[in-house]
């Protein structure tokens, strides 16, 4: 089995994964296309949720399992 480093280390890419996940679809809401489309439809295109939820995920994720090991 992986020593308690080894988790340390995934667990802290996962986080920085859900964080840039979650800055790159903060950065794609700005974009022109995502203004349009929120601007007629009142929501944010799939695009961005999905890197919101992903992102949030990936570091939930990382999140348990540092505080876990």
């Amino acid at each position: 089995m992986a020593n308690k480093s080894t988790f340390q280390l995934v667990s802290i890419a996962l986080m920085v994964i859900g964080v840039g996940l979650a800055y790159w679809g903060y950065d794609m809401s700005g974009g022109f296309d995502s203004q349009l489309n929120q601007a007629f439809s009142g929501s944010s295109s799939d695009g961005v949720m999905i890197r919101y939820i992903g992102g949030a995920a990936c570091f939930a994720a990382g999140l348990f399992i540092f505080l876990k090991k």
